[in-house]
């Protein structure tokens, strides 16, 4: 399982940010998928669940109506959409198979001014 994740940066608060998450290793298409945030001495936190055909969305309660998860089973990709950002949005955001135990490298978001 290899999950890379980019698309990561700087932007300033009420910024927008899309993530993608490319992934191979796996049958994409049947597993459901997940992004995940660790900020600076923080546990790890799930942020946004998609299931295997795209039909369902869950999110967290501090990004629900500003983040939108999506997925593109042709091309083996998940992305997250993050719009509005505030500066408590800050970490480093992995992407994750749903039961799989393989983690990527992340993307650092940072939103300050």
């Amino acid at each position: 399982v290899q999950l890379v994740e980019s698309g990561g940066g700087l932007v300033q608060p009420g910024g927008s940010l899309r993530l993608s998450c490319a992934a191979s290793g796996f049958t994409f298409s049947s597993n459901a998928m997940s992004w995940y945030r660790q900020a600076p001495g923080k546990e790890r936190e799930l942020v946004a669940y998609i299931t295997s055909t795209g039909g369902r969305t869950t999110y967290a309660d501090s990004v629900k109506g500003r983040f939108t998860i999506s997925r593109d089973n042709a091309k083996n990709m998940v992305y997250l959409q993050m719009n509005s950002l505030k500066p408590v949005d800050t970490a480093v955001y992995y992407c994750k198979q749903v039961g799989g135990r393989s983690w990527g490298q992340g993307t650092q978001v940072t939103v300050s001014s």
